[in-house]
């Protein structure tokens, strides 16, 4: 009979792993105690354009985290041998549940199901939404070995730390404006998990790239510099979908390229992009402090960033290069 072993919390298996799980329970949330009900009335001002941007939006959203939740998370925790790693990672699969849930819960509360109805068909239309979520689940089912793991891990980063700020960006910019505030707060409520989450995963990857051999270590570079811009690209497009007709596509692409930086840098590599001035409004709201609720800005606020050892890449100019040639 295979001897099976208990998860031993007494016997830290690194020096953040408790400290992520403490920071992930203690901002534990649920959507339903947010009053996203407030936000009937400031919708009802919102043009039809702006409701359609927000409604593709959150269908987007809720795309990514359901893969995120029901197949991420999850496979990449089987493929962690630390049970304590792995009991974090579970924990994050459920709240990205928690996440797309939330996003629901938005939807009921100031659309009719007709008009939800077609914004999930819309989502399983849409090519360039549909293309970076294939992108990003066939990695994390391709999970065989060290190699291939890494790569998940490095695609669970684009996505938790890159590829949902192009749907965050408007939810934050209306509420910095006093529109939406209450459905901006479950934003920056998961913004502030989003955060704790690529930290981690980031982390987790950083040591399984140590453990390549340097054939695999190139291969891997390689794979994140390709990664990269190929998602990069994708969401160019998709933004100008989403935002062309609302007149914000020049500034959620800057806060892209502005996440694309602390993707890698949560994978401990150099930023690919040159330093640009973000919206303010936007800047304000990633803040992981919430505005509305004295409750939970007593669950804590922020995180720690482990110190990571940076890898060098000098192939990333190319995205420089091709942010450059886009004249965006």
């Amino acid at each position: 009979m295979k001897k099976h072993s208990a998860v031993n919390w007494n016997r830290p298996d690194a020096d953040y792993t408790e400290l992520i799980w403490n920071q992930n329970t203690s901002q534990f949330w649920l959507d339903t105690e947010i009053p996203v009900s407030k936000d009937v009335k400031s919708w009802n001002s919102l043009s039809n354009a702006e409701k359609d941007s927000y409604k593709k939006i959150l269908g987007g959203l809720t795309l990514l985290d359901t893969v995120q939740g029901n197949t991420g998370m999850p496979l990449i925790a089987q493929h962690v041998e630390d049970k304590q790693k792995k009991a974090v990672l579970i924990f994050q699969a459920a709240m990205e549940e928690i996440h797309a849930k939330s996003y629901s819960t938005i939807f009921t509360t100031v659309a009719s199901k007709e008009e939800i109805d077609e914004v999930f068909k819309w989502v399983e239309e849409e090519r360039t939404l549909q293309y970076k979520t294939d992108r990003i689940n066939n990695q994390y089912e391709e999970i065989t070995d060290s190699l291939s793991l890494y790569k998940a891990m490095v695609a669970s980063v684009f996505l938790e730390s890159f590829l949902f700020y192009s749907g965050f960006f408007y939810p934050l910019y209306l509420a910095g404006q006093g529109k939406m505030v209450a459905s901006g707060e479950i934003i920056k409520l998961i913004i502030r998990d989003e955060s704790v989450h690529g930290v981690f995963v980031g982390l987790l990857a950083q040591e399984v790239y140590q453990q390549l051999n340097e054939e695999e270590k190139e291969i891997a570079s390689q794979y994140v510099h390709d990664m990269l811009i190929d998602l990069y690209k994708n969401e160019l497009e998709y933004t100008e979908k989403i935002y062309d007709q609302i007149g914000l596509t020049h500034e959620v692409k800057k806060y892209i390229r502005y996440n694309a930086n602390k993707a890698l840098m949560n994978l401990g590599l150099e930023p690919a992009f040159e330093d640009e001035e973000i919206n303010p409004v936007v800047l304000n709201g990633i803040r992981t402090e919430t505005g509305t609720h004295d409750f939970f800005s007593k669950k804590g606020s922020g995180y720690q960033k482990g110190k990571v050892e940076l890898l060098q890449d000098e192939d990333f100019v190319t995205l420089k290069q091709l942010a450059e040639e886009s004249k965006i």
